[in-house]
């Protein structure tokens, strides 16, 4: 047994989402988004470097001396599985290892609003799910393409870095392809996967504009694109795509949004008053004739005001969304204000006094 999964073992026993290896520090867990450190010494250079070796590749291993940063998946010794990020920095070297569930949650068991089910019915078009790193957008595209799985007859094409949950054909053939290992680059996988009579094409993360370009050229070719895009908004999610585009294509690009984009979700994690937990609370945009004229005259500033007002068609703002939370005494006060884009109409609900100075100032920016 590699020596690193006695850590990943204690994690999991924890409930942790997130096991941190760094030079200088003991071994981190992350505990419903704290990070907290284990009862260990400090971890050495030349200590921490022999534990992940013993669970890279040659290839891995000639990748990290290289230079470069490694993302793969791990399985431990009892079973438990794990996305990798292998690092080195000033003090030496790091890794990161994510738990990943054995089993892919259903949408009902993320409390997922029902409209997410009715992404999965549109037949061509794009579908993105976005938010910061570590909000469970990977979680929610599983959800959702267990639910295609068990609903509909489908060739679905998985392109991730690394293959996180794992898929058994159910009523769909699900094809997992891994980037790095399977394919070069997401580009060259979707340009691959239609080739290989796709209907939905997921996409890990459209993080540059030859992905965006295929991902967008699939959508406009009778498949549904699922993807991710490391954004904190509906408005700024269309705003990324459009600018990370050359400026010849702007005008093209725009009239694919308008058309192709099917919707937008926006995730983040809050905790629940118990602190136990985190809540997943969403900010939902679903393309319709009037956004879409907003995107093709650069009016994107005014989309907000077609969430609030497009509540029968499921969309939704992050701040009502938080509010609606909170009065059902789902999640936390205190944490949600930290998400909040108009703080102060959170402010009657903070039951930490020091946070309410800081919202009496004016700077509604920072809490």
């Amino acid at each position: 047994m590699a020596r690193i999964d006695s850590f990943l073992k204690l994690g999991l026993a924890q409930g942790c989402s997130d096991v941190h290896l760094a030079v200088g520090v003991p071994p981190m867990l992350r505990m419903n988004g704290d990070l907290m450190p284990i009862k260990f010494r400090e971890l050495s250079d030349t200590e921490l470097e022999t534990y992940v070796l013993e669970v890279l590749t040659e290839k891995q291993k000639a990748r990290l001396y290289g230079g470069l940063d490694i993302d793969f998946s791990y399985v431990s010794e009892d079973g438990g599985r794990f996305r990798v990020n292998v690092f080195r920095k000033a003090t030496g070297i790091g890794a990161v290892f994510r738990h990943i569930p054995g089993e892919v949650p259903k949408l009902e068991q993320l409390n997922m609003p029902p409209i997410l089910k009715n992404f999965c019915d549109y037949h061509q078009g794009m579908v993105l799910v976005t938010g910061s790193t570590g909000t469970g957008k990977s979680t929610t595209l599983a959800a959702m393409i267990d639910h295609l799985n068990e609903t509909r007859n489908l060739n679905i094409i998985s392109l991730e870095d690394p293959i996180e949950f794992v898929h058994p054909s159910k009523n769909c053939q699900v094809i997992q392809r891994e980037v790095g290992t399977h394919v070069e680059s997401f580009a060259d996988g979707v340009r691959s996967a239609m080739r290989e009579d796709p209907d939905v094409i997921l996409v890990g993360e459209l993080r540059d504009a030859e992905t965006i370009s295929m991902a967008m050229t699939a959508a406009e070719t009778g498949h549904l694109v699922l993807g991710t895009l490391h954004t904190t908004g509906a408005v700024k999610t269309i705003d990324r795509i459009i600018d990370a585009l050359p400026g010849e294509l702007r005008e093209q690009t725009k009239g694919f949004l308008a058309m192709s984009l099917k919707a937008v979700v926006t995730q983040i994690l809050v905790k629940t008053p118990d602190g136990r937990g985190r809540r997943a609370i969403l900010e939902i945009l679903v393309n319709n004739r009037a956004i879409a004229k907003l995107i093709q005259t650069d009016q994107t500033h005014q989309i907000p005001s077609q969430l609030q007002t497009g509540k029968d068609l499921g969309m939704q703002m992050l701040d009502q969304a938080l509010l609606d939370a909170i009065n059902a005494k789902e999640v936390d006060p205190d944490d949600a204000i930290r998400f909040a884009n108009e703080k102060k109409k959170f402010q009657r609900f903070v039951t930490d006094t020091d946070l309410v100075p800081i919202l009496d100032i004016g700077d509604q920016s920072k809490v």
